[in-house]
C-alpha cells in the first residue's frame, strides 16, 4: 500500500512539475513571448518555447539574407508561433513553414485560428493575435514566412528557428583565383603575391544548415586594421560546399594576415572565438610595370575609338547606377555596424556606472564620508556626460572626463595622474569616439595601480603624428599577459568596439596595441588618417 501511494505522489510531483514549466516564464512568470522577427518587420512574429529550453538567441539581422531574422535555441523541445493582424485583414495574409528546408507543414495558408475571441469584440484592439501551431522542434531547423497578397515581396518576413549544434566550419581549401578562372591553392602559413593577373580569394567551407551566421575576419596582424566582411556565402552547384569570395582590395599593405570563419552565437551577434576556424598567410604584392610610351599612345588612341562610339549618355547613366549601388551598400552595412557600436556602449554605460557607486559605497563603508560627498559630487557630473547619446565628443571634452573619473578614484586610491595633450593639437575642434579611453583607463586604476596607493602612477597623452592622432595610457602597475583572453567585461566590449568603428571609420582604422610586463602595462591606441 505505502508502494502504491509513494508511486502516486510521485506521479502528482511529475505532473505539477511539468505543469508549471510548460513555459519559460519573465520575471512576473508569465510566459515569456520572444519578438523573433526584426522591429521594423510588416508582419511581427512571437514565440514561446518550453521549459526544457536552456538559451534564446534572437540575431537583429543576417548579413546575406536581408528579409530574414534568426532565432538560435538551445535544449528545446517544442514552440509555440504566434502573430499579430488587422482583424478585419485576415484573408489577405498568408504563410508557410518548412521543416530542414525540405518538408513543408504548412503551405501558403490563410492564418484563421484566432487565439482570443475577445479580441475580435473589442473596439479598442486594431490587431488580433493569430496562433500559427505548435511545433516539435528538437534537434530541427524551421522556416517561417508570413506575406500580405498583393503587396511588394520585401514585405515578407522570414524567420529561421534553429534548434542544432552550432559545429566549428570545415574549411576545404583557401586558393587565388586568377582572372582567367584558374587557382592556386593557399597553405596555412604559406607566403603568396598578389599581381594584376589575381581576381580574388575563395575561401570553400562544407555546407552547414546555416550559413548565414559564419562570419569571416580579415585582420592584418601587422597592426593595419581588421575588416569584418560578413557572411555572405554562396552554395557551389553540385556540391556541398558553400564560397565565399574575398576582394583583394583587402590586402592594401603587404604583411601578415589572419583570416578567420567563425560562427555568431550570441544575441548582438558577435562571433565565437572558440568556434572558429583560423587560417594564417602573408602577403607580398607585385608592382606592375610601368607602360611603354608606344603602348601608352595606342591605347589611348584605342580608348578614343571606343569612347567616340558610345553616347555621353548611355556612360553617364550607367556609371550613376553603379554609384548608387556602391553608396546604398555602404550606408547600409555602416548603418548595421553603428546599430552594433550602439549595443556595445549600451551595455559599457551600465558596467561603468555599477563600478563607480560601487566606489561610494567602498568609501561609506569606511567611514569616509567628506571624501564620499566629493566622489559623489564628481560622480553626478560624469554621469551626465557618460548618458550623453553624443557619439563623438572633441578631445577636451574626453580629458574632463577622464579628469572627473581618476579624481574620484583618487579619493579611494591615493595614486597619481597626468594627462598632457601636444601643442600642435586643436583639442577643442579635434573629435573621438566618446568614452573611447575611459575602460581601459578604469583598467589601468582596478587591476594595475589600485593596490600602490601613493606609489601608483598613471600618464595619458593625446599625440599626432603626421596624419595620426595617438592616444596612449601608461601605467606603472604588475603588468598583465596581454596574449591571454580574461573575462573582464569592460576590456572584452572595449575590443569589439575598435573592431565595430574600423567598419564605420574603413578610411581611418583605429588599431589598438597593448603592451603588458612586470614594469607596468600601456596602451596605444592610434586614429589612422584621422587629423
Amino acid at each position: 500500500m505505502k508502494k502504491i501511494i509513494l508511486l502516486l505522489l510521485l506521479f502528482s510531483v511529475v505532473i505539477s512539475g511539468n505543469a508549471q514549466n510548460k513555459y519559460l516564464v519573465d520575471e512576473h512568470g508569465k510566459p515569456k513571448h520572444y519578438l523573433i522577427s526584426r522591429k521594423w518587420s510588416k508582419n511581427n512574429i512571437y514565440m514561446l518555447v518550453d521549459g526544457q529550453t536552456r538559451s534564446v538567441n534572437v540575431f537583429k539581422y543576417l548579413n546575406n539574407y536581408p528579409d530574414a531574422n534568426a532565432a538560435l535555441l538551445t535544449g528545446a523541445k517544442t514552440i509555440e508561433l504566434e502573430t499579430q493582424i488587422q482583424k478585419d485583414s485576415l484573408s489577405f495574409y498568408r504563410y508557410s513553414i518548412v521543416i530542414d528546408d525540405s518538408i513543408k507543414l504548412k503551405d501558403k495558408l490563410i492564418p484563421t485560428k484566432i487565439k482570443s475571441v475577445s479580441d475580435l469584440d473589442s473596439n479598442k484592439l486594431d490587431k488580433v493575435t493569430i496562433d500559427l501551431g505548435t511545433f516539435d522542434v528538437a534537434n530541427k531547423k524551421l522556416l517561417v514566412s508570413i506575406y500580405k497578397i498583393g503587396a511588394k515581396t520585401k514585405n515578407e518576413t522570414s524567420v529561421v528557428i534553429y534548434n542544432k549544434s552550432i559545429m566549428p566550419p570545415k574549411i576545404t581549401s583557401i586558393s587565388l583565383v586568377g582572372k582567367n578562372g584558374n587557382q592556386m591553392s593557399i597553405k596555412d602559413g604559406g607566403k603568396i603575391s598578389i599581381s594584376k593577373e589575381i581576381g580574388r580569394i575563395r575561401v570553400t567551407m562544407q555546407k552547414t544548415n546555416l550559413d548565414e551566421i559564419y562570419d569571416v575576419v580579415l585582420e592584418n596582424v601587422d597592426g593595419h586594421g581588421t575588416n569584418w566582411l560578413g557572411s555572405r556565402w554562396k552554395n557551389k552547384p553540385g556540391t556541398n560546399t558553400s564560397v565565399f569570395s574575398v576582394d583583394l582590395r583587402n590586402f592594401d599593405n603587404n604583411g601578415n594576415y589572419k583570416l578567420s570563419v567563425s560562427p555568431k552565437i550570441d544575441e548582438f551577434g558577435m562571433p565565437s572565438e572558440k568556434l572558429a576556424a583560423i587560417f594564417k598567410f602573408s602577403v607580398k604584392k607585385t608592382e606592375e610595370k610601368r607602360f611603354s610610351t608606344k603602348q601608352l599612345i595606342t591605347s589611348g588612341l584605342l580608348f578614343a575609338l571606343i569612347a567616340g562610339a558610345i553616347t555621353g549618355g548611355l556612360a553617364v547613366y550607367f556609371k550613376n547606377q553603379q554609384i548608387k549601388k556602391k553608396v546604398a551598400a555602404e550606408a547600409k552595412q555602416k548603418e548595421i555596424a553603428q546599430l552594433q557600436l550602439n549595443s556595445v556602449r549600451s551595455q559599457l554605460n551600465p558596467h561603468f556606472l555599477f563600478n563607480a557607486l560601487a566606489g561610494i559605497q567602498n568609501l561609506m563603508n569606511k567611514n569616509e564620508i567628506d571624501n564620499a560627498n566629493r566622489y559623489l559630487s564628481k560622480f553626478a557630473r560624469l554621469t551626465r556626460n557618460v548618458l550623453d547619446s553624443k557619439e563623438l565628443i572633441s578631445l577636451i571634452e574626453e580629458k574632463t572626463l577622464l579628469d572627473d573619473y581618476l579624481q574620484m578614484e583618487q579619493l579611494r586610491f591615493g595614486f597619481r595622474y597626468k594627462i598632457n595633450a601636444s601643442a600642435d593639437l586643436d583639442t577643442e575642434n579635434i573629435e573621438i569616439p566618446a568614452m573611447l579611453l575611459q575602460p581601459f583607463v578604469e583598467n589601468a586604476v582596478k587591476h594595475g595601480i589600485a593596490e600602490k596607493g601613493n606609489d601608483g602612477e598613471i600618464a595619458i597623452s593625446f599625440e599626432k603624428q603626421v596624419s595620426n592622432l595617438v592616444l596612449k595610457i601608461t601605467d606603472k602597475g604588475s603588468g598583465f599577459d596581454a596574449t591571454e583572453t580574461y573575462d573582464g567585461l569592460g576590456l572584452a566590449l572595449s575590443k569589439n568596439r575598435i573592431s565595430l568603428l574600423n567598419t564605420v571609420y574603413k578610411d581611418t582604422p583605429f588599431v589598438l596595441d597593448i603592451q603588458s610586463d612586470t614594469n607596468g602595462t600601456t596602451v596605444t591606441i592610434t586614429l589612422s588618417q584621422w587629423l
